[in-house]
């Protein structure tokens, strides 16, 4: 028998707010490098600028993501990366689902 605190639906740990397609491309782009401005964000994601602002926000109050602004030269620059406590998620978020699918009738 199965205790109560335990589901059969495998997706149940799930991380929402890593879940959802933007911010799931946002966090795979910042997992592999030490920071990113915004500009390659957008291009890397196809996201709009505000498409972008809202799911970045999304993620810093989560702690997921600590954001930078700055100035190259004149320029505003806003660089963005991933904290420990966002990149612990994503490695949570990823085994989650691999061991959901993996867990799947052939």
């Amino acid at each position: 028998m199965m205790p109560a605190n335990q589901t059969t639906d495998p997706f149940s740990d799930i991380d929402p707010i890593i879940h959802a397609p933007a911010r799931l491309k946002l966090v795979t782009q910042l997992y592999v490098v030490d920071e990113a401005d915004a500009t390659f964000l957008s291009n890397a994601t196809g996201l709009t600028w505000g498409n972008l602002s809202t799911h970045l926000r999304k993620l810093e109050d989560h702690e997921y993501v600590k954001i930078n602004k700055e100035f190259h030269g004149r320029k505003p620059r806003t660089v963005i990366s991933l904290t420990e406590r966002g990149r612990t998620a994503f490695q949570k978020y990823r085994t989650t689902i691999q061991t959901a699918l993996n867990d799947l009738p052939s």
